[in-house]
């Protein structure tokens, strides 16, 4: 059960809503001033406040300025009830959080649809759907925004790329954004001379570019297919639209696609300061997690030596000499070219 705070100073209208709220199944308390309404935010910590404008002590814009001061309460959903319904009014609250506003007289299906709504979506921001356009679909068909990522990807101009095809270059303005349909892109930086740092593997059903186009600043890297790709091309205008849409959606789409901020992290960290075999190990393992989506298939590295050294931050030469090391080991296979891990166990024992 939901609890709410009812927070209103005329006694005939807090007892009516209180008792329509309860009627509707939710756990009310209520408060007649704004002072005793914040002092009962903190104590009970409610699912969602409703809270008069006009009142005595503190008024609503008062309480809605402190709970978000209030690190515990801070994110609690915030409904303006009053009676005055004048724009500046309507206005000022929505522009100091207030996520929506209800004029008296109003009757209880209005009141319950906006709780509802409020609700529904706070706890949708709380699921932990999956860092991929699925997940990103998904999240955003329970909103009820229908299905822009479909929208965004279908009957678009696709660019073919041959293997190692520069996509986009480090220092340039982007001006779309990409979608992976088939094939293999590496991001990377150079130094002064010429060595190559990974900075991320993108396969199909990702999106590229899109840190740039998020920060409204230059690429801060440079794209490139590691094998024969197709990229659906999505012009800037037309991602800035959807992030503007909703602020909650926008909100979740750069939590999503910011969510490999800490494996990046990590990759860069062994980088530094990894061994050599605990270097190649993580690499080795970087690709099987990201490229082996079917559990059932069985999965072969089939990426360049040169790409592969890049990836684990190692000269080629060495990045050979510990793959023979790990085949006579049996961690793994090398057949024709491709790499098979024999014993993931092993492997990933080495980099944990």
């Amino acid at each position: 059960m939901k609890t709410l705070l009812l927070i209103e100073d005329n006694d005939e209208i807090r007892e009516n809503t209180a008792e329509i709220l309860e009627l509707a199944m939710y756990n009310v308390f209520t408060a007649s001033n704004g002072k005793d309404g914040l002092e009962k935010a903190i104590e009970i910590k409610p699912d969602l406040i409703i809270c008069d404008i006009m009142m005595p002590l503190i008024d609503g814009y008062g309480v809605l300025h402190a709970i978000q001061k209030n690190e515990l309460i801070k994110n609690t959903p915030f409904i303006f009830l009053t009676a005055k319904t004048d724009r500046t009014d309507f206005r000022k609250g929505m522009e100091l959080g207030a996520d929506d506003y209800i004029s008296k007289p109003f009757d209880s299906t209005e009141l319950l649809n906006a709780i509802d709504r409020r609700i529904k979506k706070i706890e949708l921001l709380k699921k932990d759907f999956t860092p991929d356009p699925d997940g990103i679909s998904q999240m955003i068909n329970e909103m009820s925004f229908g299905d822009p990522i479909k929208s965004l990807t279908e009957h678009r101009s696709i660019n073919k790329y041959k293997k190692k095809q520069v996509i986009y270059t480090e220092g340039n303005h982007p001006i779309q954004l990409y979608y992976v349909l088939k094939g293999k892109v590496k991001t990377f930086k150079s130094n002064d001379d010429g060595k190559e740092l990974v900075t991320d593997l993108y396969s199909a059903g990702d999106f590229l570019g899109h840190i740039a186009l998020l920060q409204g600043g230059l690429y801060r890297e440079t794209a490139e297919a590691i094998d024969e790709c197709e990229l659906a091309l999505i012009p800037k205008k037309e991602f800035e639209d959807l992030l503007k849409n909703s602020r909650e959606v926008a909100q979740k789409f750069i939590s999503l696609l910011a969510k490999n901020i800490s494996d990046k992290e990590h990759h860069l960290l062994s980088l530094a300061y990894n061994s050599l075999r605990k270097k190649v190990a993580d690499a080795l393992v970087v690709l099987k997690n990201k490229y082996h989506t079917q559990e059932n298939d069985k999965f072969r590295i089939d990426i360049s030596r040169e790409n592969l050294a890049t990836i684990a931050g190692t000269a080629t030469e060495s990045l050979i000499r510990t793959l023979s090391d790990f085949k006579s080991e049996k961690i793994i296979d090398i057949k024709d070219g491709y790499i098979s891990i024999i014993n993931d166990k092993k492997l990933e024992g080495m980099i944990n």
